[in-house]
């Protein structure tokens, strides 16, 4: 068969589209097959509100009117204000409403399980809620699911969490002895950060997860983690190994800044600082008596 220079700048043409094509779905999140044929959960979320909306008269007259939005979380930083897409205010109070509701943990993740208002539930597998002891006295905190975890529906199972696991295990720490969550309950497309309004969106449920499990301490994973819940005006490489102060519903819990572990793995040089951190954590727990 012969072949024309033309036909080869078709091919080189048409790869190129599939690569952009393979480069889009990955930016989005699709980068492995779970499932024999896609599932569209954009149509789902439709479905649920359309059938919500075409609810008979009374049906809607017998549900009870939803609880009043008790504004007691702390300010937000200015800067998820600004970034905040539309429609965040919104399902922040409709999140602050749900939560305040909850009387335990399993009231908490069925919440979680009915709301809505977060898109990255739209684009992830599962909810991730938490794991570990949830009597523990110490909670650790990080700041998004990823792949493994959006898989197996627990947080921090993945090569990060094995190496987060293995530097507690070194002061004593084990998931007997801590709980951990994340500060957004449903995987970022393409394991990338949280962004401020899918994080706004979210905090009225990890302040009532905070308080339901009522920690003495409190460690803090990750920049979004530390800029978020503690109020932290610098980024991670300055807050880490800092003492902050959280407090959720009038109770205020020490707080320590530290690394993502998927930052030590991708800078090593860092874990001698990560270290410093654990060994600070280790004397606040002793001083603690826990």
């Amino acid at each position: 068969m012969t072949m024309m220079v033309g036909d080869f700048d078709v091919l080189e043409n048409d790869v190129r589209d599939l690569v952009a094509a393979l480069e889009w779905q990955l930016f989005m999140g699709a980068d492995e097959t779970i499932a024999d044929s896609p599932v569209d959960r954009y149509a789902a979320t439709e479905e649920r509100r359309r059938q919500r909306q075409t609810a008979s008269p009374v049906q809607q007259q017998s549900a009870p009117p939803p609880s009043a939005p008790q504004n007691t979380a702390p300010p937000r930083p200015a800067m998820q204000a600004a970034h905040a897409p539309l429609g965040t205010a919104e399902a922040e109070a409709q999140g602050r409403s749900a939560a305040a509701d909850c009387k335990s943990l399993d009231d908490l993740r069925a919440a979680l399980e009915a709301f809505d208002g977060c898109d990255l539930k739209k684009t992830a597998t599962q909810l991730v809620f938490g794991d570990g002891n949830p009597e523990a006295d110490i909670m650790v905190i990080g700041e998004a699911p990823g792949g493994d975890e959006d898989r197996q529906g627990k947080p921090f199972v993945g090569v990060s969490g094995q190496l987060l696991d293995k530097m507690l295990s070194h002061i004593g720490l084990d998931r007997e002895r801590f709980y951990i969550t994340n500060t957004v309950y449903w995987r970022p497309p393409g394991n990338r950060k949280p962004n401020d309004g899918e994080f706004a969106v979210c905090r009225p449920f990890v302040d009532k997860h905070i308080e339901l499990v009522n920690p003495k301490l409190l460690l803090l994973v990750g920049d979004k983690s530390v800029r978020g819940l503690a109020g932290a005006a610098t980024g991670i490489t300055r807050s880490r190994g800092r003492w902050y102060d959280v407090t959720v519903a009038g109770k205020t819990i020490p707080a320590l800044a530290t690394f993502h572990p998927a930052y030590l793995l991708r800078t090593p040089s860092a874990k001698r600082q990560a270290w410093q951190d654990m060994l600070t954590f280790q004397r606040r727990m002793r001083e603690a008596g826990l």
